[in-house]
């Protein structure tokens, strides 16, 4: 999808007490002060620049045409829902080594930048996740996330969790794990990698249920549709255990809690850079080919 239409406002979330990325920003808000755009900058940002008048980041999202984030994915992740919601496109730029979110390396920032407010630029639509609690029928919570639903138990004594896992309606299975994890494809690469998932291509259109150190060892990574209502609840009673978003947010879920999780209606919208290759990606941020040395 292009998106042509002018950009009047930018908003500028950073990456909490990144001073190192000063020069970025002071670049980033002079190229764009020079084009005579709006910035808004979140509190970080701000505190960054030692400017006053910094806004909670999640706010900006509803208040600009275009968001750049300068950190790690897990910065980009923590406005994601905020942006979805509002159909503001994210143009991730990556203050680190590893991120498949924030994409865009510093050096790069205002060549997309300038190259973006030229010619426009094109959306990578990424499904989401809705989650919802229900308690004795009842919503208790809804949320949305773009990487994964988590639930672990939270206790500094590790101990499995017993969940009973129902898809459309029709039991799948009782896993007795550390946890389980509903990944989209965009977070196959996250949480989900490190517990022993597959990696997906962000345009599929299926969900994983990857549980996290199961003690039955048949119980592998689980790959279904994304038009599927997924049922998680405890398959027994429980203190301790957490629902946690993209690894941001997280509720106790109680016994009797139903958690439900089907894609969402919102979508995050990425900016996608004008020579991004999926299978390039993956390869520079995992190193794959590289000789290990000593």
């Amino acid at each position: 999808m292009s998106k042509g239409h002018a950009i009047r406002t930018v908003g500028i979330v950073a990456k909490p007490r990144a001073l190192e990325a000063r020069a970025d920003l002071e670049k980033l808000t002079a190229c764009l002060q020079a084009r005579k755009i709006r910035t808004i900058l979140d509190r970080e940002a701000a505190w960054i620049l030692r400017r006053r008048g910094g806004q909670e980041s999640e706010r900006i999202a509803g208040h600009c045409d275009l968001l750049v984030v300068l950190g790690g994915d897990g910065t980009l992740l923590s406005v994601a829902r905020a942006a979805a919601r509002a159909k503001t496109p994210i143009l991730g730029v990556n203050l680190g080594s590893l991120g498949f979110l924030t994409e865009i390396p510093r050096e790069r920032m205002i060549a997309e930048v300038e190259r973006i407010l030229d010619r426009g630029f094109r959306i990578d639509d990424r499904i989401m996740l809705e989650m919802r609690i229900l308690r004795e029928g009842r919503l208790v919570r809804r949320e949305c996330a773009l990487n994964d639903v988590v639930i672990s138990k939270q206790t500094t004594i590790a101990r499995a969790v017993d969940l009973s896992v129902e898809v459309d309606g029709r039991y799948v299975t009782a896993y007795k794990a550390d946890g389980l994890i509903v990944s989209t494809p965009t977070g196959s690469t996250a949480y989900s990698l490190s517990a022993g998932g597959p990696i997906l291509d962000p345009r599929l259109g299926v969900l994983v249920l990857n549980p996290i150190c199961p003690h039955t060892l048949t119980h592998r990574p689980l790959v279904v549709r994304d038009t599927v209502t997924i049922d998680v609840s405890l398959a027994r009673l429980d203190d301790g255990v957490f629902l946690t978003l993209d690894g941001q947010v997280g509720y106790p879920v109680r016994a009797g809690d139903k958690v439900r999780i089907a894609r969402a209606p919102e979508r995050a919208m990425l900016v996608q850079t004008r020579d991004r290759d999926y299978f390039h990606l993956l390869r520079s941020k995992l190193k794959w080919g590289e000789r290990l040395t000593r």
